[in-house]
Formats: C-alpha cells, structure tokens, sequence
C-alpha cells in the first residue's frame, strides 16, 4: 500500500489484498465455534441503557421465530466476529446487514430504489463481518422456510458468489461511476428468473408507493375539537409519554436538527410546526430504544412525519470491539457523535439517501437520528419466497453490498483477496451453516430465561 497517505491504486489495492492470503486463508472461514458467551448475558447488557418498560416486548419479539431472533442479536455475533481471526482490512460497513435490513425506499427524485436500509450500527469493521451477517441470514432464513439444508448451502454459496463477482465488476468502473451507481427496481427485476418473482417484486413495489405521510395521517391521527391534528395512542406500539422528553425539548430537538439539514431541505422543514409527537416501538432489535414519531404540518395543511430515533454506539464498537474513528467535523468530541455516526455512513453506503436525514445532540444525554417515517419504504415478504426467489434476493442484496463497500478507500483489496475461485464462497457457506446451529442453540437459552423468569416477556405485540 501507499505509503504517501494518498489512495493506492486498483493494482495496489489488489495486489494487498492477494497477500492478505497469507494472514488468513480464504478456506480458514470455514468453521465457527463460539467462545462459551452466554448469549442472554449480552441481551441483558444490551437492556440496561433501554426503556425498561419495553424490555419484555423486545424478548417477545426476539421469539416470534429463529429468524426474528437472529434479526435482533447484532450485537452477539458482533462479538462472535471479534473472537475470529479476520483479514484486517477494513471498509465503512453496515454493522446489520442481515437480508431483511434490504428495502425499497424513495430517492430525492421520487424513484423507488432497493439498497441497505438501516445503519444504526453502522461503521468501520472488517469487510468480511457484513459478507458473514448478510449471508448467515440466509441460512436461517432458509431453515426459518423449512428449506433444505442442500437448497440453504446453495442460496448462501450462491450470494457469496454474487458479492465476489459483482466487486470484480466494479473494478472496470471509474470512482464516479461506482459512487452513482444504484439498483433501479428494473435491475432488480432482471436478476429475477421466473414470472412469479417479479409480480412479488411489483407487488412490493405497488405496496411501498402507497406508504407516504398523507396515508400514515388517515391511520394514525385525528382532529381535536380546535381542529388540531393528534396522534392517536395505539399502547405499547405509539404513546404519549411526556417524561422521556417534554414538548420543549423535542422542539429544540427539530430545531437542532433542521440545522443538520441541507440549505434548501432546511428552509422547506421551516415552513413547517410541530404538531404532535409520540414514542414509537420499532423493529426487532431496536426494541427499547428511544423513538418518536413527529407529526408536522405546513402552510397550506400539509403534513409531514418525521422519525426521530435514538442513536446508541455501534455494536461493532462495544460489542465487536473496533475503535471509533474521528469523524469529520467532530474529530474526538463525543457529543452528537453517534446520531452523525448512523447520518454520515448511511449517506456513504446508500446509494441515495432521504434529504430529510439529519442528526442532534444530546438530549438527556441521548444522541437522535432524523429521517422521514415511510416514505414509500417497502420490504419483501421472505415468508412467501420459493427457495428459488429467495436465493435471487439473497443475490440482489449480495450486489447492493458490494457496491456499498465498493465506497471505502482501498475497497480493491477485497475482490483482491477473494480472486476468482470458489474458495470463499464455499468457506462462508459452511460457517453459515455452523452460525445457524449456534444461532438456533442461542434462541433455545433465551426461551430458557423466560421460563426461569430470568427475561421478562409480553408476546403478541
């Protein structure tokens, strides 16, 4: 590598990434074995800086399934991840790239786009820790579809191949070429084989176009006697609950933010008042975290949701063990960092993002993040994938991937070291395999704990 503190070039990059062989072998990613952690230890860890009071909603989401369960233990195989040897080289990564953290959503100019969709944990790790998370997903998605253990190795293989090949590609492109390449749903549907699959995909489609605020407004508002527009309680999932921050916080909250924002997307949102907000429950892992739904309206009656939602540490830092980085314009200042954090790499990795991103400091100590609530946001269905669609969406999500990492300095190493063999596609597939036995052993101990009474449980919601 360079060691003038520019960039290396391709060659240089390829060349590092051949002798990175030698530190770890393609094939030595074989295997996994745990290093005797308690996997509830790490969900209880994980609990302490939550709302307590949503705790047993988390677990009960958690056991829906083993794959609901996966989708929420980030941060255990963040820690599995640090006890490997790895490769050492490292991009800005998604932290969760599981397959259902894939999702269409609205670019600035109204298009619906497919990419990575959540970036919470998001930061600098080793590449192969999102090939691993992204790809152990599929196994246990497989197995969650009652799939066979043939029909899983082959999915996983399979997208492995798709992230290697599809970074070789990127290697006859220009850097601005991969900065503005995106995956267009016609793509998309390209890398789909049968008739059945891309009805599912326009489907989806049709689906998230529908997901704008004027369709949230009929569902989750109503007019007070004075006219003004309410949320409307929907107890644990949306409540008002003034404690966790008070009206005048959360106005200086979208003040700050507004401020985070581009000039012409900060001067729009000024235009706009706080109506309403009130605490929602989101996700599978993020269950607990604070997060709030901003209802505001404009000049002319027309509104716009805005979700405001906690920004914690990564997991690759606390759980994974990677150091943080300075981050421009904060450099070592903790304050704000972890809402800039989530902000800054979703803009790297996506290949467009929401305008409306934006991030504030602390409030009582907590960082936010900014973003529109549904803004045709949308997500396949793998519940109803046939083993063949679901190993074509595993292959979509194995390219976005590529082109995400394909952003970082020096991303040349990978298809470097990958080369042109099976190899690690083959490696990675049998560790999937091994992940997903320690996955659905981790699931077991956690029905374990509820039973003992160790984790509180509300199921159903």
């Amino acid at each position: 590598m360079k060691a003038s503190g520019l960039p290396p070039s391709l060659d240089d990059a390829r060349k590092y990434g051949k002798s990175l062989r030698t530190t770890i072998k393609r094939a030595d990613h074989s295997h996994f074995k745990a290093d005797g952690r308690d996997p509830v230890a790490i969900i209880e860890e994980q609990n302490v800086s939550r709302l307590q009071e949503l705790i047993p909603v988390r677990i009960g989401r958690m056991l829906q399934s083993k794959f609901a369960y996966y989708r929420g233990t980030a941060a255990t195989m963040a820690h599995d991840l640090s006890t490997e040897s790895r490769t050492g080289f490292q991009v800005i990564g998604c932290g969760d790239a599981h397959v259902a953290n894939f999702g269409l959503f609205a670019a600035p100019d109204r298009r619906v786009l497919i990419d990575l969709n959540d970036f919470d944990e998001a930061g600098p790790c080793p590449w192969e820790w999102d090939v691993k998370r992204m790809a152990a997903s599929i196994e246990v998605g497989f197995r969650h579809n009652g799939f066979t253990d043939e029909q899983a190795r082959s999915a996983c293989q399979s997208a492995v191949r798709e992230y290697r090949e599809t970074m070789a590609q990127l290697t006859d492109l220009s850097s601005l070429e991969r900065y503005y390449y995106r995956a267009e749903l016609e793509d998309i549907e390209a890398m789909v084989l049968d008739d059945a699959g891309k009805k599912l995909i326009r489907k989806t489609l049709k689906k998230a176009k529908k997901r704008t605020s004027e369709r949230v407004l009929g569902k989750i508002t109503t007019a007070k006697e004075d006219g003004e527009l309410q949320i409307v309680d929907q107890p644990p999932i949306l409540q008002h609950i003034k404690d966790v921050a008070s009206e005048e916080e959360v106005q200086q909250v979208v003040d700050h933010y507004r401020e985070t924002l581009r000039p012409d997307i900060a001067l729009l949102l000024s235009k706009f008042r706080l109506v309403d907000y009130a605490l929602r429950v989101v996700g599978v892992g993020s269950v607990g975290t604070r997060c709030f739904i901003l209802l505001l309206e404009g000049p002319q009656d027309e509104v716009i949701f805005i979700q405001l939602k906690e920004a914690q540490r990564s997991v690759l830092e606390t759980f994974g063990k990677i150091p943080p980085v300075p981050l421009p314009g904060l450099g070592d200042k903790d304050s704000g960092r972890q809402g800039y954090r989530v902000v800054s790499t979703q803009q790297v990795l996506q290949a467009a993002s929401d305008p409306f991103l934006g991030w504030v400091s602390g409030v009582r100590g907590v960082d936010y993040y900014a973003r529109q609530f549904r803004d045709m946001k949308g997500s396949v269905d793998l519940d109803v994938l046939t083993a063949g669609q679901f190993e074509n969406y595993g292959r979509i999500c194995a390219r976005l991937l590529a082109r995400a990492h394909s952003q970082s300095l020096g991303w040349a190493t990978i298809p470097g070291y990958l080369g042109s063999s099976d190899t690690f596609d083959k490696a990675i597939a049998s560790w999937c395999h091994d992940y997903a036995d320690q996955a659905e052993r981790d699931f077991e101990a956690l029905e374990r704990a509820v039973d003992s009474g160790r984790l509180p449980c509300e199921s159903g919601v």
